[in-house]
Parts: C-alpha cells; sequence; structure tokens
C-alpha cells in the first residue's frame, strides 16, 4: 500500500444508530469497541475524514496504522453524526483550552454541535475504543508491555504506584502496570491535559485488580476487552453503575 489512505467506497460498519440517537443519561456513559481485523480489506470511505484527518493518515509509515486511523476516526465521526443529527463528513472539531497552560489543544469538542457531548478515542494494535458521555470523559486501551518496556513506564508513575508495581512477582508486572496505565491516561484525557500534566502527579493506582482509586470528582473504570490488552475510562462525576458495558462494533 502506498502512503495514501485506503481506497474510498464507504462500506465500513459503524456504530451508528439513526440520527438523533439518544444521549447517554447522566451518571452514565456509552462505550464503542472495534476490531480492526474486522475491518481490514474493507474500503474505507476517506471522503468522509477531513483534509487534516487525511494528511495525518497519509503521513503514516505502515499499512496497518493507516487501516486502523482511519477505520477508528470514521467510525468516530458516524457515532458522533448519530448523536447529534449531523451527517458524519459534517462534523468539525476544535480544542478546548489546555487546562496546564490555556493553549488550544485541551479536550477535542464538535463545533457547533447542538447537543451537549462528550468524547474520547483510543486506538492500539488491533482495538479502537471510544467513549461518550454527558461530562467530560477519556478512555484509553494499550498493549500488555514486555518487561523491558513495562519498567520505562513504571519509572514516570507516582511514588506509590512505582512501590505497588515493584512489590509484585516480575511476572505480574506487564499486566499490573498496562492496567495501571491506562487509568492513567484515561484521567489525564479526561482532564484535558493528556500527558502535558505529569503521570507521577495524580495517585489512580494500584495495578492490581481490586480497582483504580479515583482522583477526587472523578469516576475510573477498568474496560473489559481482548486479551493482551488493558483498557479503562474516566468521567467528570459520580457513575450510577460499576460495571461499563462495551458495544462491539
Amino acid at each position: 500500500m502506498s502512503g495514501s489512505p485506503p481506497a474510498a467506497s464507504g462500506t465500513l460498519p459503524h456504530a451508528a444508530a439513526p440520527p438523533g440517537r439518544a444521549l447517554p443519561r447522566p451518571g452514565s456513559l456509552d462505550l464503542y469497541l472495534l476490531r480492526v481485523p474486522d475491518v481490514r480489506g474493507t474500503a474505507l470511505d476517506t471522503a468522509v475524514l477531513d483534509p487534516a484527518e487525511r494528511q495525518r493518515a497519509a503521513e503514516l509509515a505502515h499499512a496497518d496504522d493507516r487501516i486502523r486511523f482511519t477505520a477508528a476516526h470514521l467510525a468516530l465521526r458516524r457515532l458522533l453524526g448519530a448523536y447529534l443529527g449531523t451527517s458524519p463528513q459534517d462534523i468539525r472539531y476544535g480544542r478546548e483550552s489546555c487546562p496546564c497552560c490555556g493553549g488550544p489543544h485541551g479536550r477535542p469538542t464538535v463545533l457547533g454541535a447542538t447537543r451537549e457531548l462528550h468524547f474520547s478515542l483510543s486506538h492500539r494494535g488491533d482495538l479502537v475504543l471510544m467513549g461518550t458521555a454527558v461530562a467530560p470523559i477519556g478512555v484509553d486501551v494499550d498493549l500488555i508491555a514486555d518487561p523491558g518496556s513495562a519498567a520505562e513506564l513504571a519509572a514516570m508513575l507516582h511514588p506509590a504506584e512505582q512501590a505497588e508495581i515493584e512489590a509484585l512477582p516480575p511476572l505480574r508486572r506487564p499486566r499490573a502496570l498496562a492496567r495501571l496505565w491506562t487509568r492513567k491516561e484515561a484521567y489525564l484525557k479526561g482532564l484535558g491535559t493528556g500527558l502535558g500534566r505529569d503521570p507521577a502527579a495524580d495517585y489512580v493506582g494500584s495495578g492490581g485488580p481490586d480497582g483504580p482509586h479515583p482522583p477526587t470528582g472523578w469516576s475510573l473504570l477498568d474496560v473489559p476487552v481482548d486479551r493482551g490488552y488493558a483498557a479503562a475510562v474516566a468521567v467528570h462525576g459520580a457513575l450510577t453503575t460499576s460495571l461499563p458495558r462495551v458495544n462491539r462494533l
């Protein structure tokens, strides 16, 4: 495949119900998971994307990366279009101000949206995860790293989180760290800072299966996804459920 995104004919399956899809209720969220192998070999309608998205896809060196990026952004546009009653190609993105520096690179928004909707997108490997809510939300999905990479990530964590990881047997550390790191990134995306905020500044541990410790004012949940991955969602405010339902596309 050349440096351009896949050719267009518009057959990517999508999550969208008819335009006007009901927004998530306050205290709830919607999660969607797309497996890239399910759309590999499917024609992807890149005309739906905006010029910046097409350019970003074209700049990716590997075909699998271009397919994953394109499929993720097509699915997000179709999902947002269904919620907002807008054609996917008419979605226009903006950014809120960054809480760290005030620059225009905070949480993503839909310009001119007629309904209040917050959303977040994450993709890695074969998985694309999307989350929507009527409050600020962040999602993250990641591969479970090899032990060497896991050690590098652990060094960036809050001191208490580092201690928790180090207390585990070596074979358990990569999975625990992936679980902790996705919690951390989901929260930072929800804040709108991303990794512009020091990952060591906030405690969201532990890496164990007893559950995360959300920062004040936030809810933080692990998301069940495919073997070999970890995922999490953070949403501002209290949730009425502790078990997120994942809609598989």
